[in-house]
């Protein structure tokens, strides 16, 4: 009698244990859908929030609401997310923001002396009346520059541009804007450095710069060629009409202060890719190099007895947003990992073609939830075992998804916003049309690619 109790009991309280986990489960994932639909209907409709003078991104705060309600709730343990944050490994959010951010202060500066305009002015001067001679150099170059810098930086210095040299040329923007948007959003997979999302995969999973390198480059070649064809074929009618170029006229008046931020980029990418042959860990690379800019420029300016003015702007620039965001879905998707989501996700995303499936799948689903926070899921089912190939498509799948929709990333949302104050109307179907007609292929050829290497 007492054994058969004691089976009951535990028959029931498992049962107890059983059902309780399944409503945690649904509560996670109705927080962490509710969050992430929230986030996209705010950066359609809501993108600012204004309280006095201070101008706040919606998209974060929304995401900031709901990693406090799932802490609140008990849907995710406060202890496990604070132990993550301190752990001494690559997938630690921490370090990964701290890369980012240094690398694009790195960019932001150089962008302030106008170094970017400098080399656009430079290039489109060779252009001549040929829009098709403009449209071929402005993607590559658009292309070479993603390649060493970031892809959100190149589109916030080369769109304004290209709103007012096409206003001058009496020609419509849109075979450039278009051009610029998916060249800097394609090329970005080339190296590690050209888009967080690369970053956070690939460290996540103990890649590192060279092997990286290695495993990109022909993906990359094979996209971003087949980029370049589509947008040629969808833009050729508009590109074969004659235009009078007039690009400004950009001077470097501080070679001094330029100098030095190119040698800071310069070096902090060669030793970005040595760094793991002789144990230097990239985000600590990046800070470094970061701190040394700002002390060079800060000393420079007392020698010169002026203000830090480009210090300071790159300061304010920073995308110091994105630490609240990134950890406020770190803590949505630490929800998901440990109430057993992402070992479902993992166990339909396993098949026996992972390049595609995990291609695929991320390619859509950064449109739905943005491709950052698309990356930490993925990085988290990503985990459980998938292997290099579904990484490597995974990479793919985040920077090309920005391509597709503006939601796909923010460099998208912030396009979309310069673009309205240049009163240039490209609605979401407009973005969607392009995406299909040159997104696609690009994956496709993309993915073939890294298929075959696998």
């Amino acid at each position: 009698m007492i054994q058969f109790v004691g089976a009951l009991e535990e028959r029931f309280g498992r049962a107890i244990f059983s059902a309780f986990e399944g409503r945690i489960m649904l509560l996670s994932i109705i927080i962490s859908g509710v969050t992430c639909l929230a986030m996209i209907l705010a950066v359609l409709f809501y993108p600012k929030i204004n309280i006095g003078r201070v101008s706040l991104g919606s998209y974060w705060v929304v995401t900031a609401l709901g990693a406090i309600l799932l802490l609140l709730t008990g849907a995710v343990d406060p202890r496990s997310v604070l132990d993550a944050l301190l752990a001494d490994t690559a997938i630690n959010p921490l370090k990964i923001l701290v890369l980012f951010i240094s690398m694009t202060l790195l960019s932001i500066y150089l962008d302030e002396l106008g170094f970017f305009r400098y080399l656009a002015s430079a290039t489109l001067k060779r252009a001549g009346c040929s829009q098709t001679r403009l449209f071929f150099i402005l993607y590559i170059t658009v292309s070479v520059l993603t390649v060493f810098t970031s892809n959100d930086i190149i589109i916030l210095s080369f769109t304004p541009f290209i709103c007012y040299f096409a206003k001058n040329a009496h020609i419509s923007p849109l075979p450039y804007l278009a051009a610029e948007f998916v060249a800097a959003n394609t090329w970005s997979m080339a190296l590690i450095i050209g888009n967080p999302t690369n970053i956070y995969l690939v460290t996540a999973a103990g890649g590192d710069f060279v092997s990286y390198l290695r495993t990109m480059l022909l993906p990359t070649l094979a996209s971003g060629t087949m980029a370049l064809v589509c947008l040629y074929l969808v833009f050729r009618k508009k590109l074969s009409a004659p235009m009078k170029a007039t690009p400004e006229d950009i001077k470097i008046s501080d070679r001094v202060a330029l100098t030095v931020g190119i040698v800071h980029l310069a070096v902090c990418t060669v030793l970005l890719a040595v760094g793991s042959y002789i144990g230097l860990q990239m985000w600590l690379v990046a800070l470094v190099s970061a701190l040394s800019l700002l002390a060079f420029t800060v000393i420079l300016s007392l020698v010169r007895t002026e203000a830090p003015v480009h210090t300071v702007a790159s300061l304010r620039r920073a995308p110091w947003e994105l630490i609240p965001f990134i950890l406020s879905m770190f803590v949505i998707v630490e929800s998901l990992h440990t109430n057993g989501v992402t070992d479902y996700l993992f166990g339909f995303l396993n098949t026996s073609a992972p390049v595609w499936s995990y291609g695929i799948t991320s390619f859509v689903a950064a449109n739905l939830i943005n491709n950052i926070p698309m990356s930490v899921l993925y990085s988290a089912i990503l985990s459980g075992g998938a292997g290099e190939a579904a990484i490597y498509a995974t990479v793919v799948g985040s920077n090309l998804g920005a391509c597709l929709s503006p939601i796909g990333a923010l460099a998208g949302i912030m396009w979309s916003s310069i673009l309205k104050k240049h009163d240039l109307k490209f609605g979401y179907l407009d973005f969607l049309k392009i995406g299909i007609t040159i997104a696609v292929p690009a994956l496709i050829a993309a993915l073939a690619m890294l298929d075959l290497m696998f």
